[in-house]
This record gives structure tokens, C-alpha cells and sequence, in this order.
């Protein structure tokens, strides 16, 4: 199958879920979504970063962002994790976590470890990678991150990134390294100098490539 890349259509599926059975393109239908993934249930490092989804959900909701997970296990399985997640997150687990056994939904989106030939599980399965996609609601995927095994993905900046692309999909800026909401922004290379004027008083030319200007959601913009 094709590699999927930035700008790639996420692959639709219907699967099962710790939240009955769904048809993703429909699920996540005029969403931005997240779906995350992990190579087993009873994992220590998965289970402290759905404890961690679980206790920044609303952070999810208010940007309008849907977040399910994956791992490869049945959901009979994940339905015992979630009492750990649960106790260790010390709230709900609001969102859906999709039971892939067979590695169906790992296989399409690319997500089985190549790294290691030998890692794989009690029934000679390639375990699935700890990926993380962005993905609109067009749905199209917008960002695309595999973790190690040996580290926990980083929420912030999942977060942020989110945070980068529906800024810029509204007011055609970029974001800078390091950048943080109320940061100022680089103002996109199509937007041309008078436009710029318009949409961005008081900008500041760097370089004739590099335009910064307030963030256009901060007070006084």
C-alpha cells in the first residue's frame, strides 16, 4: 500500500471500540482528530500517557479535537486497562480506544515495528509502534510522529501543534521554532507586502522571507 505521508487522506475503517463500533471518516466527521497508538494493553508507558489524554480532555475539546487510541488487543482487554488508567488518571476515560488483534488498522496506517524483527507477540505478530497522527477535518493527515518504546509522548506538544495548524489554516501564518500561543507569527510567504499591512499592522520585516507580527488572536489584533 502506499506510504503515508503529510497531506496523505487518513484511511477510513470500521473497527471496534471501548465505545461500541464506529466507521472513523464518520466518527470523526467535521473534526480534527488524534488518534494515538500502542503495541499492547498493561504497558507502563502507554498506560501513563492515556491517563494523561484522559486527564486533558476538555484541553482536546475546546480546540474542537477528537482523540481515540489504539492498541492490539481486544477491547474485552482494553475494558480491564481502562480500571487502570482510570485509577491512575483519577478521572473518566471519555474517549474511544479501538481493539485491532490482528493488526488490520496498524497495517494501513503503516504503524507495525520494522525496527526489530523480533518484536513481536505471543502469536508471532509485529507489535504496533506508538505513533501519533493530526489528522483535519477534511482528513487529511497534518502531522505524523512515531515514539520509541522507551519514551512517552509529549502532550504539550501535541497540543501545540494543533494549536500551530488551526492558526494558521484561519489567518495564513507559520509559527516560528519554540513558538507558543500569544508568540508572535511569521506571516505566510503568499501573503504579499500590502496584504500583510491589512491583515498584520505593525509587522516587522526581518528578512523579506521572514515577517513577524503579533499573533493574530491576541488582544489589539
Amino acid at each position: 500500500m502506499p506510504q503515508l505521508r503529510l497531506g496523505s487522506v487518513a484511511p477510513d475503517f470500521e473497527a471496534q471500540t471501548t465505545h461500541g463500533r464506529i466507521r472513523f471518516h464518520e466518527w470523526s466527521r467535521n473534526a480534527w482528530a488524534v488518534l494515538f497508538s500502542h503495541p499492547d494493553d498493561f504497558t507502563p508507558v502507554c498506560t501513563t500517557e492515556l491517563a494523561e489524554v484522559a486527564r486533558r480532555s476538555a484541553e482536546f475539546e475546546k480546540r474542537g479535537v477528537k482523540v481515540i487510541g489504539l492498541s492490539a488487543n481486544d477491547i474485552t482487554s482494553h475494558a480491564r486497562w481502562v480500571k487502570d488508567i482510570r485509577a491512575l488518571a483519577k478521572t473518566e476515560v471519555t474517549f474511544p480506544i479501538i481493539g485491532d488483534p490482528e493488526r488490520k488498522i496498524a497495517t494501513q496506517y503503516d504503524m507495525l515495528d520494522a525496527l526489530d524483527p523480533s518484536n513481536v507477540d505471543a502469536n508471532g505478530l509485529p507489535l504496533t509502534v506508538r505513533d501519533v497522527f493530526v489528522i483535519d477535518p477534511n482528513h487529511i493527515i497534518r502531522l505524523k510522529i512515531s515514539y520509541p518504546a522507551s519514551t512517552g509522548r509529549d502532550f504539550d506538544e501535541i497540543l501545540r501543534v494543533i494549536d500551530s495548524l488551526q492558526l494558521g489554516d484561519e489567518h495564513r501564518i507559520t509559527t516560528p521554532a519554540n513558538w507558543r500561543p500569544g508568540d508572535r507569527v511569521i506571516i505566510h510567504p503568499s501573503v504579499h507586502d500590502e496584504e500583510a499591512k491589512a491583515r498584520f499592522p505593525d509587522y516587522e520585516t526581518v528578512f523579506p522571507y521572514l515577517r513577524l507580527a503579533k499573533d493574530p488572536t491576541s488582544e489589539g489584533c
